[in-house]
């Protein structure tokens, strides 16, 4: 990849690129309701990345510039192996890479939060909507609360720097985002409440659970004060200090409140395709460039192709009952 050393990744709105959420696996352990269907039918392990192949595409990123590479799914630790992958991404922080993070459900980090310390992550997110058993087993359709609960304990012991990441859904759990977050600030970690996004098709209308997080925070602003924070984490949360938890509160809003201009990040699946944009079908294939003859120069022009065609902003909406979800795809499928 020598020759794609330093040639910045910049897109045609003279967006720098320097962010990577890398799928993994399409697979999870939970069933979020919001995120797939009970009957999720996954990929075809023929269809996935090797680890090889996982550990090549983070190289050429991080020689065009990719300064924070992000693992997701599905659930990244279910991934078999998938240590193997992260303690060879360890070796490049320092080296070209800043930072090397995860999103997880929690429930594998009893196994793996001291390897993922030693590996070199710092933080993680941790998605979790609820800490009521009973509305946790009907979110993710699993009675894992305890095992989650477990494994954010171990990560906390490990050191890594825990962030809790909610959606916000009406009707479910939005009489509790004070007390999930008063738990979080308690025990030192940061929140971030997320917009429902209208991807893939699910059993429930999402419209029926879509809450508006500027309804969230002016409902929070009566109870706290509530201080724009000028923290930023390189990702889409804009953040406030809450003065009376002493902790800090993030929301993502891709329906509220659109924050593209500042995009500095793409999303690549666990069979290859990388799309230029969460709200957005275009994608390019970079596993055929992998895969193929010259595959070095093949994945650097695919590389170029891509970025050019990175959109302005995204598409999402949901505005009507009973509405088709805005992508077909499933966010398990692209990547959290």
């Amino acid at each position: 990849m020598t020759s794609a050393t330093n040639r910045p990744l910049i897109d045609s709105f003279s967006r720098t690129i320097s962010y990577v959420r890398l799928s993994v696996t399409d697979r999870c352990d939970l069933r979020c309701s919001y995120c797939m269907p009970e009957r999720m039918q996954f990929l075809p392990k023929a269809e996935v990345l090797t680890l090889e192949e996982l550990h090549r595409l983070s190289l050429a990123f991080i020689a065009r510039g990719i300064r924070k590479i992000r693992l997701t799914g599905g659930e990244p630790l279910v991934r078999r192996e998938v240590m193997t992958l992260i303690n060879l991404l360890g070796r490049e922080l320092g080296q070209g890479l800043d930072e090397l993070t995860l999103t997880t459900n929690g429930t594998q980090l009893t196994q793996h939060a001291d390897a993922l310390a030693a590996a070199g992550v710092r933080r993680i997110n941790v998605s979790l909507d609820t800490l009521k058993p009973e509305l946790f087993a009907q979110l993710t359709r699993r009675d894992a609360l305890a095992q989650v609960l477990a494994g954010i304990d171990a990560a906390d012991r490990a050191g890594l720097k825990i962030k809790i990441n909610a959606v916000a859904l009406k009707g479910l759990n939005e009489d509790e985002m004070p007390s999930l977050i008063g738990w979080a600030h308690g025990r030192g970690f940061d929140v971030t409440l997320i917009e429902v996004m209208p991807l893939g098709e699910v059993e429930e209308d999402r419209f029926d659970h879509y809450l508006p997080l500027t309804a969230v925070r002016d409902q929070l602003a009566q109870r706290w004060t509530l201080a724009e924070s000028p923290h930023n984490s390189g990702g889409p949360a804009r953040y406030v200090d809450v003065a009376e938890t002493g902790g800090r509160l993030g929301f993502i809003t891709p329906l509220t409140n659109n924050f593209c201009a500042s995009c500095n990040r793409v999303r690549v699946t666990a069979t290859g395709q990388i799309f230029m944009c969460l709200g957005q079908n275009d994608q390019v294939d970079l596993r055929a460039a992998l895969r193929g003859d010259d595959s070095d120069a093949a994945l650097d022009a695919a590389l170029d192709r891509a970025i050019q065609r990175k959109p302005e902003r995204h598409d999402f909406h949901i505005d009507a009952p009973g509405a088709a979800p805005a992508l077909a795809r499933h966010m398990s499928m692209t990547g959290g």
